[in-house]
């Protein structure tokens, strides 16, 4: 009995090596395992996670497919995962098949306790019939106006005022928080018509945002374990999952609360709200208090730290390229003295920059506007997104993929690929956003540049995004010059969202204006977006 059992055994194992031997043969990319797959390449890159995903990209030419659990039962469906970086690729995915390849059974599963079937976590009739409806309100002019009040409110009643206070006592701060809460407090506005006022003085604590921010990890962390792992946690309440549980339960009281009481300010016609959720109370068709929850959730999550990580990343990318921020200052300085007028002095420009930008001006910055959409590039808030193959198919490069397998196309990836992007690929230059003439900002083909996503979900706040963005860093730039602070780290944090892992701590500076203002008068103008912007390489 014995012998036949290890005769089973050895017999058992040199099937699964050979079974092992002829997978392996049709996998490119990082090694794989026997029953571990590629999980110890994984592992050991955690903490460069996205570029060691980009290393193996450049290797097998921007596409490869690997096991992250290399045992025969999975290996052609849930095991197998094809990652890729080619825009040809990528439009065949994000548009020509875009119904074969959805969000995914995982993906619904892990958001559905917080988003339920919003927009950001739905597919087939229930994304498209929610897709339809945000689309009238996102090509309003009256959101884009609401969106600048409530940012341009925040600026000036909150962001300046803590950075002048951090700067007049000589007080480092943290960057990438100010602006996690600024941005929480603006889509908030914009979502249901209430400021949390996260971002405040002494950083106070808020329920709902402490509530949201507990279960947005949570709702992170179940994409590391397996779906019958976590809902057995959650089954027995145990770890995250109890946090999220009671997370849900505060925001759920905070947005019932919020809901009920618009309703009865909508029935007095002297109350007008412009956000998202009045509007969409005001339509004709009658939408239940759960969904209306899951409509403000999924913006909020979609809207609060794309712009928030962008702009982190932005402004440390600005401190180690000052020729760029001359740039930037030139344009915004040009434009506010055609809007506003000249003024003499550093005491006049003071009060000429006093105000923050109204949103003709804002939208006149097109400098800045490539200098943010070069940040998204290297550094894109979502640096990796996946979906579901519904049934098989080949990829415009020839790659098979199975029906039931995951395919992962990664956004880092394809900002720092010189086959798309030339020689200076891993170089901060926004002139590559420039017209020849320097006289227009140029989009770039929308599947080589991802980081608004593309074809039939492309984001519908791109603009918005870019308005609140450009808005808050004219306005510190204008005011201020950064320094990252004395042996403060800036590295990546491995999640959804690019975050950066320690923060981002800065010593706060008063800023001269009057030698670019000279400039401008003396008619020194090559560097502003309006005059020849130049083309030379910033180091």
């Amino acid at each position: 009995m014995e012998t036949y059992m290890v005769l089973l055994l050895f017999t058992a194992i040199i099937a699964y090596l050979l079974w092992f031997s002829f997978i392996c043969r049709a996998l490119k990319g990082p090694r794989v395992w026997p029953l571990l797959g590629s999980l110890p390449g994984l592992v050991e890159n955690a903490d460069r996670m996205h570029d060691w995903i980009a290393d193996n990209l450049r290797a097998c030419g921007g596409t490869y497919q690997t096991c992250i659990c290399a045992l025969p039962f999975l290996a052609k469906k849930q095991g197998l995962v094809t990652v890729t970086c080619d825009p040809k690729n990528i439009e065949h995915i994000l548009k020509t098949r875009f119904d074969n390849y959805p969000k995914g059974p995982t993906w619904h599963a892990v958001f559905h306790d917080l988003l339920g079937d919003g927009i950001f976590n739905s597919d087939g009739d229930t994304w498209l019939f929610q897709r339809k409806t945000a689309a009238l309100e996102f090509t309003t002019r009256t959101l884009r106006v609401a969106m600048g009040r409530w940012v341009n409110r925040a600026i000036k009643q909150r962001f300046c005022p803590i950075l002048l206070s951090a700067q007049d006592n000589a007080r480092p701060v943290d960057l990438q928080d100010l602006l996690l809460r600024l941005t929480f407090d603006n889509i908030c506005g914009l979502a249901f018509g209430m400021d949390p006022e996260t971002l405040s003085e002494g950083m106070p604590d808020n329920a709902f945002a402490a509530a949201f921010d507990r279960a947005t990890e949570a709702s992170l962390q179940r994409f590391i374990l397996p779906e019958a792992f976590w809902k057995l946690k959650r089954w027995l309440g145990l770890g995250m999952e109890v946090s999220l549980s009671k997370s849900l339960k505060c925001i759920d009281a905070y947005l019932t609360n919020v809901i009920q009481t618009r309703k009865q300010e909508l029935l007095l016609t002297q109350h007008k709200h412009d956000d998202l959720l009045s509007r969409f109370m005001k339509k004709k068709e009658s939408y239940s208090d759960e969904f209306l929850q899951h409509v403000a959730l999924n913006f909020i999550l979609a809207g609060r730290d794309t712009s928030s990580v962008a702009l982190s990343w932005f402004f440390w990318l600005v401190t180690l390229h000052p020729r760029v921020e001359e740039k930037i200052l030139t344009e915004i300085c040009t434009v506010l003295m055609e809007t506003r007028g000249e003024e003499e002095g550093e005491e006049g420009i003071s009060r000429w920059v006093e105000e923050p930008l109204a949103f003709d001006e804002v939208d006149r910055l097109m400098y800045l506007k490539a200098a943010l959409s070069e940040t998204l590039r290297l550094y894109p808030s979502v640096p990796e997104d996946s979906k579901h193959v519904v049934v098989d198919d080949v990829l415009p490069d020839g790659t098979f993929v199975p029906a039931g397998s995951s395919i992962t196309y990664s956004i880092y990836s394809t900002g720092r690929m010189k086959s798309t992007w030339g020689e200076d690929y891993g170089e901060f230059r926004p002139e590559r956003w420039i017209s020849a003439d320097g006289k227009r900002y140029e989009s770039q083909d929308a599947y080589k540049f991802v980081s608004f996503n593309a074809g039939p979900r492309i984001c519908l706040g791109k603009d918005l995004a870019f308005l609140q963005m450009k808005s808050i860093a004219a306005a510190l730039l204008l005011r201020h010059r950064l320094e990252v602070a004395p042996g403060h780290r800036v590295e990546q944090k491995m999640s959804l969202t690019l975050f950066m892992k320690y923060g981002l701590k800065v010593n706060v500076r008063p800023r001269d204006l009057t030698g670019i203002v000279a400039k401008i008068r003396q008619g020194h103008k090559g560097n502003c977006i309006t005059n020849n912007v130049t083309t030379e390489v910033v180091v």
